[in-house]
């Protein structure tokens, strides 16, 4: 057996039926079908490496396109773990971008169009040119929508007709939609500006009209390889028509399951046509899950197994190959506060019991959830990191650690071992790995810094593992061009907080425990999926996160959004399953009984006046702004002090030990009790045990350092 032979068997070996079927799949047009958590970047990157070492092509042939900078840098790690190199793994735009600048300045006359970062300048611009009174959250949304119609190859003189086709609600009237878009491209013609869309446009223009440029690069890439496929737009597919020309050997990843951003322009059709497209293709499906538990994956073939439409004609169900693991759990609490305040405290005993908090994430419909989990796990003093925010390498703390560890590689600590020297380094900033403060900002950038910290160990690794790829042992100057490189890339590590992600944000990643927060009718699904279409994908939104839970999941939902108010039923995906702790449907058949009145929010007239209060702070102080508060101002200043000094302690924000607007409840009713406290806004029941004593303390004249020494430090 030759050394090549041994290479390539050494790389089947562990795969299995499935994925060495993938793998091996002849040149050509080949569709996997992978869902979720069956190992389709294993599979993939097998079947590059086995291209590549079989003898097909070298790595700089290859192009990966990704739909996100950590997964292009996952899948080049991969691949040079697997002796692959020079493979050009990319998202759509950072590839596209590549050969534009490379290519471009000879079509546009020597001078490269900007990139803009953000197309909001353009939009207000044009909204003010086409005569459009807007405001900042209506300039998000006309850009959104033009970002749409151009990946839907939609411009602005079939706006008004494309949208009437195919029912969608338009942010504004669609003919003065239709007239922001014409000022927009417009303004960015002016300005000799492209957005993102654009860059995609322009480089597939660029090839299918030069034919000189078309043969370069297709001389360069041979091979292409696209992983989730199911959320192509029509200009990204136009773009890889563009790069393929007259060739098919392609290999498409995707699960139909998992289309869930249409609202971009990303549609399934492609990959569901993909074998009508190209008739010899090969179609393999992957259906072993190694991700998840038998329990999770039951429930996720539960939920998808009652999916309709295109979609479903290509669904996979799902074999889970763990072992046995807790049963998925399921809980109503009496509202969101609640749910948020009893998800933070399993959320810290689960850390104190030994789960890494990076492998714990929280996870909800929309963003505009996020604030309640932030704050209750701030209370707790657990650190969270919310995907959707800053960029890893873009947050202020991680540009400094940058910048000591690249001032310390001409110094002294540079000629240290690296796993000496990058601790040193990060001394000057303030780090220690022994050093870390309590829960809230302070906690959140030191754990970024810890990340950071924590790559060198795996660079050394990896430099161990594969002695001859990079010479002598790598020192710290070795590790900043690592940094550099991951940076430019956005190949960010984990870092350890709790994560508070939307379901969104969280397609492509896992953690061991997921709680899948506020399941109530009207948030999941949404109240603007009114048609079948928009409900279906709603559905594999609740499916993609179930599926990224490995070994607990909790699901929950707040009976009401706020105290008092209006119940609210189960997510109608979820209320056929009869989940225990639940509420169950009634049986088919079963006699109707009579609908139960929802509840309505609790009438509170005010202390001073008797009139009913409407505004929220008016409720939660009990009277009306105008009438007489009879707050005892020494008692609110004690409780000012104290909380600044529990807050300094902790190292954390002062509101998330409790609210002005509660101070003022508390300085106003003067409780004398555990009940009559508990009875204030604001005060639940983790507040009420924590700080409790303390303010019954200082409600009976105590003094404010005895108060701030009865909260024990943290959770």
């Amino acid at each position: 057996m030759t050394a090549r032979d041994q290479a390539l068997e050494r790389l089947l070996s562990g795969l299995d039926p499935e994925q060495r079927e993938a793998v091996t799949a002849d040149p050509g047009p080949v569709c996997i079908l992978a869902g979720a958590g069956t190992g389709k970047t294993r599979a993939v990157t097998h079947r590059i490496a086995w291209r590549v070492l079989r003898g097909d092509m070298r790595g700089q042939h290859v192009t990966a396109v990704t739909f996100t900078a950590r997964a292009a840098g996952e899948m080049r790690d991969r691949l040079r773990g697997l002796g692959v190199a020079g493979v050009n793994a990319r998202t759509f735009h950072s590839a596209a971008l590549r050969q534009l600048r490379y290519f471009g300045m000879r079509r546009f006359n020597g001078r490269l169009p900007d990139l803009v970062d953000s197309a909001l300048k353009f939009t207000a611009i044009a909204a003010a040119r086409a005569g459009l009174q807007t405001s900042r959250a209506k300039n998000f949304d006309l850009t959104t929508e033009m970002e749409w119609a151009a990946s839907s190859l939609i411009g602005p003189d079939d706006y008004v007709s494309a949208i009437a086709a195919i029912g969608r609600d338009a942010p504004a009237p669609p003919e003065d939609v239709a007239k922001v878009y014409a000022a927009y491209v417009e303004a960015k013609r002016r300005a000799g500006v492209m957005d993102f869309a654009d860059v995609l446009a322009h480089t597939a223009d660029m090839i299918t009209e030069d034919e000189s440029i078309a043969d370069q690069i297709r001389s360069q890439y041979r091979f292409f390889v696209v992983d989730e496929y199911q959320d192509v737009t029509p200009l990204q597919q136009r773009l890889l028509d563009a790069w393929l020309g007259d060739r098919d050997d392609i290999t498409v990843v995707g699960d139909a399951s998992q289309t869930i951003y249409s609202f971009t322009g990303a549609t399934s059709k492609y990959l569901l046509d993909f074998t009508r497209r190209h008739r010899s293709a090969a179609l393999v499906r992957l259906v072993r899950d190694y991700r998840s538990t038998p329990q999770v994956v039951g429930l996720a073939n539960q939920i998808i197994g009652e999916s309709k439409g295109r979609e479903a004609k290509m669904r996979l169900e799902l074999i889970g190959q763990r072992p046995d693991g807790p049963a998925v759990t399921a809980e109503v609490f009496a509202d969101e506060a609640e749910e948020a305040d009893m998800i933070a405290r399993r959320c810290s005993q689960l850390i104190a019991d030994g789960t890494s908090a990076s492998e714990i994430a929280v996870l909800y419909r929309t963003n505009a959830q996020s604030q309640a989990y932030e704050e209750a796990l701030a209370s707790y003093g657990v650190p969270t990191v919310v995907t959707g925010a800053a960029r890893f390498f873009d947050r202020p703390e991680v540009r400094q650690a940058l910048v000591a560890l690249r001032s310390a590689v001409k110094a002294d600590i540079g000629r240290m071992p690296l796993l000496e020297a990058v601790p040193a380094a990060l001394e000057a900033i303030g780090w220690r790995p022994d050093a870390a403060p309590s829960g809230g900002a302070q906690r959140e950038a030191y754990e970024a810094v810890t990340a950071l910290a924590g790559l060198a160990e795996q660079f050394l690794e990896h430099h161990r593992a594969n002695p001859d790829e990079d010479g002598p042992e790598p020192d710290l100057e070795a590790f900043c061009a690592e940094l550099s490189r991951r940076a430019a890339e956005q190949h960010a590590p984990a870092v350890e907080g709790v994560t508070l992600a939307s379901l969104h944000a969280a397609k492509g990643l896992e953690w061991d425990v997921v709680f899948l927060v506020g399941l109530a009718d009207g948030t999941l699904p949404t109240t603007f999926a009114r048609t079948d279409i928009a409900l279906e994908e709603e559905r594999r939104l609740l499916y993609v996160g179930i599926t990224r839970a490995r070994e607990r999941l909790q699901l929950s939902y707040g009976l009401a959004r706020n105290a008092g108010g209006r119940e609210r039923r189960l997510c109608r995906f979820l209320a056929p399953l009869g989940l225990g702790g639940f509420p169950r449907l009634p049986e088919p058949g079963a006699a109707a009984s009579k609908p139960r009145e929802r509840k309505r929010a609790k009438v509170l007239d005010c202390s001073g006046c008797g009139k009913p209060l409407t505004d929220a702070r008016d409720r939660k102080l009990g009277h009306c702004a105008d009438c007489p508060a009879t707050m005892d101002e020494a008692l609110f200043e004690r409780l000012r002090e104290w909380r600044v000094s529990v807050a300094k302690r902790d190292g954390k924000p002062a509101f998330t030990v409790f609210t002005d607007v509660t101070l003022i409840a508390i300085a106003e009713r003067c409780p004398g009790s555990d009940t009559e406290l508990a009875s204030l806004h604001g005060i639940g029941k983790s507040k009420l045990d924590k700080y409790g004593p303390a303010v019954l303390h200082l409600v009976n004249g105590g003094e404010v350092n005895e108060a701030v020494a009865m909260c024990g430090e943290g959770p």
